[in-house]
């Protein structure tokens, strides 16, 4: 439970008792020094000189000893003793003569009175100013500028210089620079537009998966432009105080408009653009309040002046629609993942700050990883090049690169984890049963790698498997030869060890989430046909899933699936125990070798048996 921040007053409170305090403390000290004593025992010490220097006031005659510089003695002044000087001359002493003028009552009260306030005021004003720069302008300071960075929004200004970046930095996403590369001749030459009476779009909406390059993009835009480039989380705006994100809005669009023409990025525009669901108490919630500011702003943001508005979110489907509507934001621009040409060019940009060796074949490393974004992408060419420091080379060779996207894919190898023989062997059988499911099934992709070497990722081996083209549609056969694929592994252990492992567990899921899309969404069931019975949420994250029927439909879905997953763990255990010989024999090799490629794997499977061949000559 946090606790309940105090009142800035009572901090300025604590302050004055301090210096109450403080001061009283200071003259206590300087009393203890003070020693009264009678005018008789000034006398005698001056006769017998033990004086040393003397003050003689109007009213009252303060000494020290020599012996005793510490101490101050103190007596009244007697009017009637007039042979003092000439005593104190005789004693040796040193003696001045203090004259104590009052002063004026007004210049006192403005010494005693206003100017410590002044000062504490500005002590403590200095104070939380310190406070607003490390809390990220979150304190409240009082005196002149009032609440001291509250609205104040925390954009960060960018020009080309700092960003350097252009449309030559982003790769793989050409559709997406095209529809944006009218925005920039806009903002380079208004004019054409204004004078055939063309508006500009006020807005365009970057929607797709976390790391495909949207705030690259939008960077790309403002260095192509040459102008002033905004960029601002949709968090930033999020504040526990309401009213204070509606405040920050203003701010960000009042900064826009002193440097127009520029571009304001808002990144995660869902976190302040969600439906509004009038959860609000009174209407001060405050997160509606900051999306209706947000609103008003848009209409009032004059596209003539060069303003554009830039917003990227991964969930479109959760922003409220005022916001989507023509006027606000007025183009939606998919940035979806790169394809196999989107996916070799951004290697290609990556790799031109890194080393690399000749022929680097990145057409092959991009066809290894279908559905990886750009950020994925970057670092599969980063971890390449860690690879080469490890291993002592100057240069990035291609071996790096495969190894990179294992990595990515499955994790870094454990090198020293220890199996025990018999593990060894089940897992050799199990990644064998999906390989050679996969080579005999018909529509089924190439093997590329096979291999038993432990992984971080928890998985004792795996089954690398690569299309030979992109394809953006899936056949039901295509599919029902990934199920079975699936199934692979778990039907070689139960054919030669009559036993089975948890080391399927992964491949059940993967079985379970391709045939329920079958029969639920793609519409490959004979038994529903094309019956949408489940919808897609979050579909740039993840895609989650939530069943659109009654109980009983519930029921015979699962009865469908259990139906599909069986048929085909049937299938692949056929294909199993007709080329059982087979089987044995590259479960062999692989145990020996560990890891094979799959040209060692197709030579083996298309490999004649000896005795067959003497047969038929």
């Amino acid at each position: 439970m946090n606790k309940q921040k105090k009142p800035l007053y009572f901090y300025y409170l604590l302050i004055l008792i301090v210096i109450v305090a403080g001061n009283m403390l200071f003259s206590a000290m300087e009393q203890s020094r003070i020693k009264d004593v009678s005018y008789n025992t000034f006398i005698k010490q001056t006769e017998q000189k033990k004086i040393d220097k003397v003050e003689i006031g109007d009213q009252s005659i303060s000494y020290t000893l020599k012996k005793d510089e510490k101490t101050i003695y103190q007596t009244e002044t007697m009017e009637t003793d007039t042979a003092l000087s000439q005593r104190l001359y005789d004693a040796g002493a040193t003696f001045t003569r203090v004259h104590t003028k009052e002063m004026n009552p007004w210049l006192s009260f403005l010494i005693t009175g206003i100017l410590p306030i002044i000062l504490l005021f500005w002590f403590g004003n200095h104070m939380f100013k310190k406070m607003q720069k490390k809390m990220g302008g979150d304190a409240m300071s009082f005196g002149g500028g009032g609440l001291g960075g509250f609205g104040k929004s925390d954009a960060k200004i960018y020009v080309k210089s700092q960003t350097g970046k252009t449309f030559l930095d982003v790769a793989g996403q050409e559709e997406a620079k095209a529809a944006l590369q009218e925005m920039v001749e806009f903002l380079k030459s208004p004019q054409r537009y204004t004078q055939i009476g063309a508006q500009m779009p006020k807005g365009a909406l970057l929607v797709g998966p976390p790391g495909t390059g949207k705030t690259l993009l939008a960077k790309a835009v403002a260095g192509e432009a040459n102008v002033p480039f905004f960029s601002i989380s949709g968090s930033e705006f999020v504040e526990m105080f309401v009213g204070r994100g509606a405040a920050r809005v203003r701010d960000l669009f009042k900064q826009a408009r002193e440097k127009a023409p520029c571009i304001v990025f808002i990144d995660e525009i869902d976190t302040i653009g969600k439906k509004r669901d009038g959860a609000g108490v009174g209407g001060n919630d405050e997160r509606e309040q900051t999306l209706n500011q947000l609103l008003a702003e848009m209409d009032g943001f004059d596209g003539s002046t060069g303003g554009i508005l830039l917003a990227a979110t991964n969930r479109p489907e959760s922003l409220d629609q005022a916001l989507l509507r023509p006027g606000r934001f007025d183009r939606r621009i998919p940035v979806d993942l790169p394809d196999l040409a989107g996916r070799q060019a951004i290697l290609q940009v990556h790799a031109k700050d890194v080393r690399m060796g000749k022929n680097i074949d990145f057409r092959a490393i991009a066809r290894a990883t279908a559905g990886a974004s750009g950020a994925e992408l970057a670092n599969i060419i980063n971890e390449a090049a860690l690879l080469a420091v490890k291993d002592n080379r100057t240069q990035v060779i291609q071996k790096d690169l495969e190894d990179s996207v294992e990595t990515v894919i499955a994790g870094y190898e454990r090198k020293n984890a220890v199996i025990s023989t018999k593990e060894k062997l089940i897992v050799s059988y199990h990644e064998i049963g999906h390989a050679l499911v996969a080579a005999k099934a018909k529509n089924s992709m190439p093997v590329t790698k096979i291999t038993i070497v432990p992984r971080t990722s928890g998985a004792l081996g795996y089954t690398l498997q690569v299309p030979e083209e992109e394809s953006n549609l899936i056949t039901k056969e295509e599919a029902f030869t990934k199920i079975m694929t699936c199934c692979g592994g778990r039907a070689a252990e139960d054919l030669v060890f009559h036993s089975i492992t948890s080391g399927a567990s992964n491949d059940i899921e993967q079985a379970t989430k391709i045939a329920r899309s079958m029969i639920t969404r793609l519409g490959m069931s004979e038994t529903f046909g094309m019956t949408a019975l489940e919808t897609v949420n979050n579909k740039y994250l993840g895609g989650d899933t939530s069943l659109a029927c009654s109980d009983q439909t519930a029921t015979r879905v699962d009865e469908e699936v259990v139906r599909l997953i069986q048929q085909a763990y049937e299938e692949a255990r056929r294909i199993l125990e007709e080329n059982k010989e087979k089987l044995h024999e590259l479960a062999k090799f692989l145990y020996e070798r560990e890891t094979i490629t799959g040209e060692q794997f197709m030579e083996i499977v298309n490999r004649v048996p000896q005795l067959e061949t003497a047969q038929n000559l």
